[in-house]
C-alpha cells in the first residue's frame, strides 16, 4: 500500500510537471487534470487527490470488466449493431491488422 501511494504520488508529479509544459490544455484535460487544478485552487489537499486518483485506479479495473461483459452480452444479443461496427472498423483499420 505504501509503495502504490508512492507510485501515484510520483505519476501525479509527472502529470503536474507535464500540464506546466504543454501549449493546449484542452488537449490534456482529464480527471487527473482537474483535481491538480483544483488543488492549484485550493479547492483540494495534495493528498485529496493522491487519494481520488488512487481509488480510481483501483476501482477501474473492475467497473471496467462489467462494462465490457455486458457490452459484449448486447452486442452478441443484436447481430445487425456488430455488423455495422464490423463495417466501421474495417472503414477506420482498411486492411491492416488489429492492435490492441
Amino acid at each position: 500500500s505504501k509503495d502504490l501511494k508512492g507510485e501515484m504520488e510520483m505519476l501525479i508529479e509527472q502529470k503536474r510537471q507535464k500540464l506546466s509544459t504543454v501549449e493546449k490544455l484542452d488537449e490534456h484535460m482529464d480527471f487527473a487534470s482537474q483535481l491538480i487544478f483544483a488543488q492549484n485552487r485550493g479547492d483540494l489537499t495534495a493528498e485529496n487527490v493522491n487519494q481520488c486518483v488512487l481509488e480510481m485506479m483501483i476501482a477501474a479495473p473492475d467497473t471496467l470488466s462489467v462494462t465490457l461483459f455486458f457490452m459484449l452480452i448486447l452486442i452478441a444479443e443484436h447481430p445487425t449493431v456488430e455488423e455495422e461496427m464490423m463495417r466501421e472498423i474495417e472503414t477506420v483499420v482498411g486492411k491492416k491488422d488489429l492492435q490492441s
